[in-house]
């Protein structure tokens, strides 16, 4: 079991993204999430983490992935929700928080590759989950911090 969760609020075309204020991925646009609770679901502690962040109550969302990267001092990983609502949802932005600002950002702008602004490597995974296509998705990094090996492979969840 992963210890954390990241969900992406979509919208039409646009998901709901939050712009941190701490690490990691500092300064970075970036889904809502965090720790899983020890009492807690996966799920669950995706639900109660975006209400707490956004305000928003979300009663379903939907495993999209996991996400798993190996260093040489851990392996750990996410899990991966979608969570959608109506084009007709009223979520005014930008909105500051305790976490960082919170944005609805057109998918495009978010997948462009020249986009240097995104949290780590969702421009590579992102595209898969909101396909459908319901994949792990793992990076293993070197002692300097840098991807030495990637892998998609079938979901084990």
């Amino acid at each position: 079991m992963y210890k954390y969760t990241l969900c992406f609020i979509r919208k039409g075309n646009q998901i709901l993204m939050l712009n941190r204020f701490y690490p990691p991925n500092m300064g970075k646009w970036n889904g809502i999430g965090g720790k899983i609770r020890p009492d807690e679901s996966p799920h669950q502690g995706a639900v109660r983490e975006i209400f707490e962040e956004t305000g928003i109550r979300i009663e379903r969302a939907e495993l999209a992935g996991t996400v798993t990267w190996i260093t040489n001092k851990e392996t750990s990983g996410m899990y991966v929700f979608i969570a959608g609502v109506p084009s007709s949802f009223q979520y005014p932005t930008p909105v500051k928080t305790e976490e960082g600002i919170l944005d609805w950002k057109d998918m495009e702008w978010i997948l462009h590759p020249n986009n240097l602004g995104m949290a780590s490597h969702i421009q590579q995974f992102l595209p898969d989950m909101l396909s459908g296509e319901r994949c792990e998705h793992r990076y293993s990094f070197g002692a300097d911090g840098e991807m030495v090996d990637y892998r998609k492979m079938p979901i084990t969840v």
